[in-house]
């Protein structure tokens, strides 16, 4: 048994009065982000040693009383937090810089603008209690919830947030989790591409709703009506919250299908293969950026992260370098395709001198179970539980389109993804 920290994010329904209230904690968490931003830049311009957020916690208590009376009409966990996020934002940036931190790298924090940054703030878990439906703060009353809390365990903390013009509360809950081994024997490798998001090598193919692309019209025309209208007028924030409701429904959308896809994988396939895309090299392509962005491969590589293993299954990392789309799933001959073979018919079927024709998504998803099957485990394989990587593999001399991920769909598959174990 081990515990591990979930979360929930739940919606509120605020009163005005309270809604007034989250706003000045939201405004007071940023003032104080910005303050010991403020503080630190000052000091590193003087070549003196910058404050750390404790210092600067600190500081900012000892000037409450005289120059900010008006922090203490909120939480004092608001400007709390926002000093520690700003401690490990410049902690990041220093590890970046002298080359500690893996991933890209991390920039010199920024000040947060009012109209540009998220309205949030943090709570302590001695700072509001949870009852039946509601959240109960001190000196402002019970705030309705859309839902009951869904974990039961120890409440750690609590941040609440402003999509839109929504609010919500996620909740850290530490709760007993009992590794329990799966009741399933499917075993599945995932293809990720653009035409079909997800392809199964049990044979079955899921697609993406792609909302951002079939709300493009209406974001162009709130975003007109946005730049038209006179700023710090009324009707410009009214404008404003336009857009952002189309982007709030945007991403409940795409949010919604990648919960409800990595949820089913997680409880109907007991070992999942995947590769290691470069998500932030994809990107990097202007004319593929917005459709990546749309399917959302970080997102949906991340939850499988944690909803495999929670449910007794094994999630195995295949190396970015394997070329899964040029390997023939017969023979395991590596094709070298040249830029002519990646559309037409030859995009959605791969063609191999052996004879062996397939849907290309298909037998990349196959080749990537193959190769997690043949390696996990072994000596150089890298684990933790029920998590496993492929050690790295170039001596194929995988290409960049390797790399991205196979672009090619067919056509021919089915949609419906509750059935994972039929055949092509």
């Amino acid at each position: 048994m081990r515990t591990v920290l979930r979360a929930h994010k739940i919606r509120l329904f605020p009163t005005t009065e309270q809604e007034t209230y989250f706003r000045k904690a939201a405004g007071t968490a940023r003032f104080a982000y910005n303050w010991g931003l403020a503080q630190v830049k000052q000091a590193l311009d003087a070549k003196s040693k910058a404050p750390d957020w404790r210092e600067l916690k600190r500081q900012l208590n000892s000037l409450k009383p005289s120059e900010f009376p008006w922090m203490y009409e909120v939480t004092k966990c608001a400007p709390e937090a926002a000093l520690a996020d700003l401690g490990s934002a410049l902690a990041s940036f220093w590890a970046s810089k002298k080359g500690k931190r893996r991933g890209r790298k991390v920039g010199f924090p920024q000040f947060k603008k009012k109209n540009k940054s998220k309205d949030k703030f943090y709570l302590a878990n001695d700072q509001f209690a949870v009852e039946d439906g509601f959240i109960r703060l001190p000196h402002l009353g019970a705030v309705a919830l859309s839902e009951p809390l869904r974990f039961a365990g120890k409440i750690m903390g609590a941040t609440i947030s402003r999509t839109a013009d929504h609010w919500f509360v996620s909740i850290q809950v530490k709760v007993e989790h009992i590794p329990a081994p799966h009741q399933s024997h499917v075993r599945a490798g995932v293809d990720l591409g653009l035409k079909t998001a997800v392809a199964l090598s049990t044979g079955k193919t899921m697609k993406a709703p792609a909302p951002l692309k079939q709300r493009l019209k209406a974001l162009g025309r709130a975003n007109r009506r946005l730049h038209r209208r006179q700023p710090g007028s009324a009707n410009r924030r009214k404008a404003a919250q336009q857009v952002a409701r189309i982007h709030e429904r945007v991403a409940n959308v795409r949010q919604d299908w990648l919960h409800k896809t990595t949820t089913l994988l997680a409880r109907r396939c007991s070992f999942v293969a995947i590769e290691d895309l470069n998500v932030a090299g994809m990107l990097r392509n202007e004319r593929l950026s917005r459709a990546i962005s749309d399917v959302g491969f970080g997102e949906l590589r991340r939850q499988l992260g944690y909803k495999v293993p929670a449910h007794g299954g094994t999630l195995v990392i295949v190396d970015r370098f394997y070329p899964s789309s040029r390997t023939c799933r017969k023979c395991q001959r590596v094709k070298e395709m040249p830029l002519s073979e990646w559309s037409g018919e030859a995009l959605r079927e791969y063609r191999c001198e052996c004879g062996h024709r397939e849907c290309r998504d298909l037998n990349a998803a196959r080749n990537l179970l193959h190769e997690a099957t043949r390696t996990v485990g072994r000596t150089g394989t890298h684990a933790c539980g029920p998590f496993a990587s492929t050690p790295k593999r170039r001596r194929f001399g995988a290409s960049k389109r390797d790399e991205a991920g196979s672009p090619g769909s067919d056509a021919g598959h089915s949609n419906n993804p509750v059935n994972l174990c039929s055949a092509c």
